[in-house]
C-alpha cells in the first residue's frame, strides 16, 4: 500500500508541476481534488459576480484597517509564496477586485440583513486561501500524526470549516476577545499561535503553546480564552468577557463560539438572557456543523433553526462555507454589538469532513457519499480559488506555489513537533496563576511536594 501510494504521489507531481508528494491518503486525495479543480476550465460566474475595474480598493470602514492585520498576522510568515510567479506578469494583469453575489442571510428580529454582495480585493483573496489552506494542511497533519500514535487523546480536527474561522477574523479587529469550544485549532492560528506550536501542543512538547500541557482541547493567546473541554460551558465564559467590555467602556465585543451538539445546554439560554438584559456586546456564534458527536441535528434538536434560538436576542443564518458570506455577516453582527444594541446570535451553516473527533470514523452516522457530496458542491477553499480564478484574480501557478510553501511550513512544524522534549516534572504545577508569589501545590500524596511559578 505504502508503495503504491508513493508511486501514485510522484505520478500527481509530475502532473501538477509539484515536488512535494502526499504522504497520506487524505493528503493524496486533498492534492487530486485540488488539482481537478485548478486544471479544469473555470465555469462562467457572469450570473454571480459583478467585475470591476482595475481600480484601487474604495477606502475601508472605520474597523478594517485594524482587522485586516488578524489574517495578515498569519500569512506573512510565509514569505509570500506567489511573488516568483508575480514577478514574471505585470499586476496590471490581475484584477484587482470584483464585487460577488453572495447567498442572502435568515434574519430574526431584525429589520435590516447583511448584504448580498460582497467586494474582495486581490490581497485579501490570497490572504483568506492562504489561511484556509494552511488550517488544512496543519489539521490533516495532525490527523497524519493521530494515526501514527504521536498525538493521543481527544483531537477535534477543523477541516471543513475554515471558512467560519477566517471569515470571522476578517470582520473583527484584534482587541475583541474570542472563545469557543474543543475544535479550536483553527482559531488558535488566526489569533496568532504559528503552527509549531499548535502542533508541538498536541504532541504534548515543552514548546506548545501552553508548554504541553493543554492538549488539543486547551490552547490560549491574547484575547484568545480557549479551546474548552466542556459541552457549552465557554459560552457563558464568553458573555462575562463581554461584560467586561462594556464595563470598561472599550468598544470591544466578544464572540462566542459553540457547536450544534451544545445548542441544547441550560446555560446558553442563561446566557442570552443575561446579556440580553445588560445588553452585552457579544455575538454567539452555532457553528451548525449538522452533527452533534454522532447525532444529526434532526435527531437531536425539534427546532434547528439555531439562529431563532435566543427568541427575545435577534439573529441570523449564515452560510458557513462562503468566507465572504461569514465576513459580511460578521461585520454586520458586530457594529449591531458595538452600537449598544445588545448580543446577536449568528448560525454557522457549515460541515466537517472528519468524524467528532478522531476516535470517530465519522462514516457509521452519515455517508462517505455525503461527505464527497458536500467536498465536491461546497468546499470552501476551493469555491474561493474558483472565483478567484474565474475573475483573473490570480494565477493558477500562484496557488500551486502557495500550496507548496504551506506544505513546507506544516511539514517544518511536524518535525519540531515530534523531535521537541516533553515538558519537565518540575514545571507540572507552573502558570497556575497569571502573576503571583511562588506557591506550594498539594500533590496526591503527603510527601508530594508541588510548587507552581507564575
Amino acid at each position: 500500500m505504502k508503495n503504491m501510494l508513493t508511486t501514485i504521489s510522484n505520478a500527481l507531481c509530475r502532473i501538477t508541476g509539484g515536488n512535494v508528494g502526499a504522504q497520506t491518503v487524505s493528503e493524496l486525495l486533498i492534492d487530486l481534488s485540488e488539482y481537478v479543480n485548478v486544471a479544469s476550465p473555470a465555469t462562467p460566474t457572469s450570473a454571480l459576480t459583478r467585475r470591476q475595474p482595475p481600480e484601487p480598493p474604495p477606502p475601508a470602514g472605520p474597523r478594517a484597517p485594524a482587522a485586516a492585520p488578524l489574517v495578515r498576522a498569519q500569512t506573512d510568515r510565509l514569505d509570500g509564496p506567489g511573488a516568483g510567479v508575480v514577478a514574471s506578469r505585470s499586476f496590471a494583469d490581475f484584477t484587482s477586485q470584483a464585487t460577488f453575489d453572495i447567498k442572502k442571510c435568515d434574519v430574526h428580529r431584525l429589520q435590516e440583513a447583511p448584504p448580498v454582495a460582497a467586494v474582495l480585493t486581490r490581497d485579501q483573496g490570497l490572504q483568506y486561501y492562504r489561511v484556509m489552506q494552511t488550517v488544512r494542511r496543519m489539521e490533516l497533519k495532525a490527523d497524519q500524526l493521530y494515526k501514527q500514535k504521536i498525538i493521543r487523546g481527544f483531537c477535534h480536527l477543523y477541516d471543513g470549516q475554515e471558512a467560519c474561522a477566517v471569515g470571522i477574523e476578517a470582520a473583527i479587529n484584534p482587541t475583541d476577545h474570542l472563545i469557543t469550544a474543543y475544535r479550536a485549532h483553527g482559531y488558535a492560528f488566526t489569533r496568532g499561535v504559528a503552527v509549531k506550536q499548535i502542533l508541538a501542543e498536541l504532541t504534548g512538547r515543552k514548546g506548545g503553546v501552553a508548554k504541553g500541557k493543554g492538549g488539543s482541547m486547551h490552547m490560549y493567546a491574547p484575547r484568545f480564552y480557549g479551546g474548552n473541554g466542556i459541552v457549552g460551558a465557554q459560552v457563558p465564559l464568553g458573555a462575562g468577557v463581554a461584560l467586561a467590555c462594556k464595563y470598561r467602556g472599550n468598544g470591544q465585543v466578544c464572540v462566542a463560539l459553540y457547536g450544534d451538539g451544545a445548542a441544547n445546554q441550560g446555560q446558553l439560554f442563561e446566557a442570552f438572557n443575561m446579556a440580553a438584559l445588560w445588553k452585552l456586546p457579544c455575538v454567539f456564534v452555532c457553528e451548525n456543523n449538522k452533527y452533534g458527536m454522532g447525532t444529526s441535528v434532526e435527531r437531536a434538536a425539534a427546532s434547528g433553526d439555531y439562529y431563532r434560538r435566543g427568541d427575545y436576542v435577534p439573529g441570523i443564518r449564515v452560510d458557513g462555507m462562503d468566507v465572504l458570506c461569514v465576513r459580511e455577516a460578521t461585520r454586520f453582527a458586530a457594529e449591531h454589538c458595538r452600537s449598544g444594541k445588545g448580543p446577536i446570535i449568528m448560525e454557522l451553516q457549515t460541515y466537517r469532513y472528519h468524524g467528532h473527533s478522531m476516535s470517530d470514523p465519522g462514516v457509521s452516522y452519515r455517508t462517505r457519499d455525503e461527505v464527497q457530496e458536500v467536498r465536491s458542491r461546497s468546499d470552501p477553499i476551493t469555491m474561493l480559488k474558483e472565483r478567484m480564478l474565474s475573475n483573473n484574480m490570480a494565477s493558477v501557478e500562484e496557488f500551486k506555489e502557495v500550496d507548496v510553501a504551506i506544505r513546507k511550513e506544516v511539514e517544518e512544524a511536524a518535525q519540531f513537533a515530534t523531535s521537541d522534549s516533553e515538558p519537565p516534572l518540575d514545571e507540572l504545577c507552573n502558570h497556575i496563576y497569571s502573576n503571583a508569589a511562588t506557591l506550594e501545590v498539594r500533590g496526591t500524596t503527603a510527601w508530594a511536594k508541588l510548587t507552581s511559578v507564575s
